[in-house]
């Protein structure tokens, strides 16, 4: 990203997680699975659900209301929410989001990229301060992916959870801490068919058919996906270093989309870096999609992973499919998030 003109620069950091704590005991109790299959497979115990009535935009407000307190900011240009899960298809989940804030009549709108949501959003925002158009920016990533699961799937219902994580942006220069830069962001749109839901689209409906029960459901092909995942996500931490002028010896952390305990590994072999440099709480909240960015990185300033003047590289890969990254020096700040997450 370029030095001149306005740079984008963290300022406040916040998340949310619902209360109720789904264990792998819990889904072993309802489906074929064990405790052992769920960690050996993915490296999570447990994740958080919400509960019957409850949708994004209730998540995304507690933890856009975070970021804001964490900022010590009370006014916002624009809105932008990273979501795959809005309340409904039509309109946009961002609009009452903001609303709900208190945000009244500010720019808000939704960023549909699955997993690499929030690097996407994160994007968008940067671009809207660097052309003038706003000097702040709200970035949430909020899920519910336990609404699109099939009950019967013990694969995904192990994996994901739900979540949201938000970060607040102003305008400021590129030298300080917390400013943007090295983005980096790409797509391959002929492997779409790897991470979907099939119904509910146009191209469904437009046949006139009802749609299959399973093609309501979220799919995804697991074994090309770990693959596509490593290698996108190993090749954008790369690049966007090298944009920010950075060895990558000389990155302190490196914080993914949780998306597999086995992913992260292999990302940081890929890559060359020790474990220890790429924080994690997946075995806690499980893959949370567009909030896991954001809610891995309040967890890791609450927990002292991450400290102010460290290198950071942000990194993601999901559905489209789609993967970004981006760099940053992180700023002294003091994020504001749900308890503590208990050690695994």
């Amino acid at each position: 990203m370029s030095d001149t003109g306005p740079a984008s620069v963290v300022a406040g950091l916040g998340a949310w997680l619902p209360p109720t704590v789904l264990t792998n005991a819990d889904l072993a109790g309802r489906l074929d699975t064990t405790d052992e299959w769920i960690r050996s497979r993915t490296g999570i115990r447990q994740r958080r659900v919400i509960a019957p009535g409850e949708a994004t935009s209730d998540l995304a407000v507690e933890a856009g209301l975070r970021a804001l307190k964490s900022a010590e900011a009370n006014e916002v240009d624009v809105v932008v929410l990273a979501t795959s899960t809005p309340d409904r298809p039509c309109p946009a989940t961002a609009p009452e989001v903001a609303d709900r804030m208190g945000l009244t009549e500010v720019a808000a709108f939704d960023v549909s990229a699955v997993c690499t949501g929030f690097v996407y959003a994160l994007g968008t925002a940067a671009g809207l301060i660097a052309s003038g158009c706003a000097r702040s920016a709200l970035v949430i990533g909020a899920d519910t992916f336990s609404t699109i699961l099939a009950p019967e799937d013990r694969t995904t219902r192990a994996i994901f959870g739900d979540g949201a994580g938000a970060v607040y942006l102003r305008a400021g220069l590129a030298t300080e801490q917390g400013a943007l830069r090295g983005l980096h962001m790409g797509s391959d749109g002929s492997r779409s068919e790897l991470i979907e839901v099939r119904a509910g689209g146009s191209r469904q409906r437009s046949t006139g058919r009802p749609a299959e029960s399973a093609d309501t459901y979220f799919a995804m092909a697991g074994r090309p996906v770990f693959a596509q995942a490593v290698r996108h996500m190993a090749a954008s931490v790369r690049t966007t270093a090298q944009r920010a002028g950075w060895d990558m010896d000389t990155v302190d952390r490196v914080v993914l989309h949780q998306a597999n305990a086995r992913i992260l590994a292999a990302v940081a072999d890929q890559i060359d870096l020790p474990a220890d440099r790429f924080p994690s709480n997946i075995d806690r909240v499980g893959n949370t999609v567009a909030a896991s960015i954001p809610l891995a990185l309040t967890d890791a300033s609450s927990n002292g992973q991450l400290t102010a003047g460290q290198r950071v590289v942000l990194g993601g890969f999901g559905g489209g499919l789609t993967w970004g990254s981006v760099a940053l020096v992180w700023p002294d700040l003091t994020a504001i998030g749900p308890e503590p997450l208990p050690d695994a």
